[in-house]
């Protein structure tokens, strides 16, 4: 329990908790926003100094520590994006008729800033422990990343589930990039693929338990974060919504929608 429970069930508790806590935030009349970017800002730069302090940290608490540092930098390109911040050049949906390599460049442009955001995020995260034996806030970044842009290139290509409710009204336009539809090609691929990885990675993490349990730790924690990812692949597919579980988080944007009437389409 002590290897395996406790790992998974912080694993999904934070993952669950703070994804509720950015759509709440992102719910909140657009005044408050400068306030949580300055705070998440704060978080983030304290996260990358959590994650150099702890680089060298083999113990349990080492990968703890770094993994949920990783999560709250993955965090803040989250809220940055989803309150409208970093995004894109492009800031309205596609011209009608617009397809193929064309409507690709513009769904990229879309999302450009917030990309390269991420890989800046990225190179920090690296660099805070390269070279380092705790790399737990690498994997943690890596892994969300890499599973994100699969559920962004999905969405783009085509799903039944396209999650709308959880774009704010401000990004509506990006909807416009959006493809509804029963299966695209990309699916199996990925979906396949992580759970072959994901498998191989909780082999390795049992194998870890009684010999290595920072390293037993830190790999549980990446295979939750990868289940987790998979099973939101197959809700993009699956005549269930996951909207449920944050409807606590979404309550905001009912709450204050009419006291804030220029969140209605509007951008920042």
């Amino acid at each position: 329990m002590t290897h395996y429970g406790i790992p998974i069930l912080y694993t999904l508790f934070v993952w669950w908790f703070s994804t509720g806590v950015i759509l709440f935030l992102d719910g909140l009349p657009r005044k408050t926003f400068p306030y949580s970017i300055a705070a998440a800002a704060v978080l983030y730069c304290l996260a990358l100094w959590g994650i150099a302090a702890s680089s060298h940290d083999m113990t349990v608490f080492g990968a703890y520590c770094t993994f949920t540092c990783g999560l709250i930098v993955w965090g803040f390109n989250e809220i940055t994006f989803l309150m409208g911040y970093v995004t894109g050049p492009r800031t309205t949906a596609c011209p009608p008729g617009c397809k193929g390599w064309r409507h690709f460049v513009h769904a990229v442009e879309a999302i450009l800033y917030h990309e390269i955001g991420i890989i800046v995020s990225a190179v920090l995260v690296a660099a805070a422990s390269w070279g380092e034996p705790n790399q737990v806030g690498t994997w943690t970044f890596m892994i969300l990343w890499l599973m994100r842009l699969s559920t962004k290139l999905n969405i783009f290509l085509g799903v039944p589930n396209l999650t709308e409710e959880f774009l704010p009204d401000h990004l509506a336009y990006m909807k416009g990039y959006f493809r509804k539809r029963p299966m695209n090609w990309l699916f199996p691929f990925t979906v396949t693929a992580s759970t072959v990885i994901a498998t191989v990675l909780a082999v390795q993490a049992s194998q870890l338990a009684a010999t290595d349990p920072h390293q037993a730790a830190g790999l549980t924690f990446v295979v939750t974060l990868m289940v987790l990812a998979i099973l939101e692949h197959w809700f993009l597919v699956m005549p269930m919504s996951v909207v449920p579980l944050w409807r606590w988080g979404l309550k905001s944007r009912e709450w204050f929608r009419r006291l804030d009437p220029r969140r209605n389409g509007s951008r920042r």
